[in-house]
């Protein structure tokens, strides 16, 4: 970013798929389809619109959103389904919800191109993968098919509270 320039959120195109494909294409995409609504919510704001808090008590903001997914996406695929030798994204000691406590509006750019990062490699992590393999969690045997169905009612569940935010910022809703 140029000194003085504030940083927006770029424009996204959202994908089209396939609505009648079979579940290891659809679930896939059907994932895609809600991490670039999500990002279509994004789209447009700076860092400090990105930081605004949704209506008091509550904390949840945009900005807070996209480091939560950052950390659900690298912890779903890379940590449990992958098992790759990574640490968390937030130091579990500063708390569960730090993800969504901590708001810095000046690195609203950096935490957007974190969770673009944790969605690729997450991609990257599934790719190659079948939906019937499991992974133990807990003493309980988990599948790559849950994880997508979990991941996508996931961002259902935020691109909602994203549109309330994202009015309560600018007015604009749909998407």
């Amino acid at each position: 970013m140029i000194a003085g320039m504030t940083w927006t959120a770029p424009e996204v195109t959202r994908p089209s798929g396939d609505t009648a494909a079979h579940e290891s294409t659809l679930l896939p995409s059907l994932l895609a389809w809600h991490r670039s609504t999500f990002l279509l919510k994004c789209a447009g704001l700076t860092g400090e619109q990105l930081a605004q808090a949704s209506i008091p008590p509550s904390n949840l903001t945009l900005l807070g959103l996209i480091r939560h997914l950052a950390k659900v996406e690298r912890i779903w695929f890379r940590l449990r389904y992958r098992a790759q030798d990574i640490g968390p994204l937030y130091d579990p000691a500063l708390g569960k919800d730090h993800d969504f406590e901590v708001i810095d509006a000046t690195k609203a750019e950096e935490a957007y191109n974190t969770l673009l990062e944790e969605i690729r490699l997450a991609d990257e992590a599934a790719a190659g993968g079948s939906l019937d393999d499991t992974f133990d969690l807990g003493g309980d045997p988990f599948s790559l098919r849950m994880i997508y169905v979990h991941m996508i009612g996931e961002y259902a569940r935020h691109n909602g509270h994203a549109d309330l935010i994202r009015e309560r910022v600018d007015g604009h809703t749909g998407a």
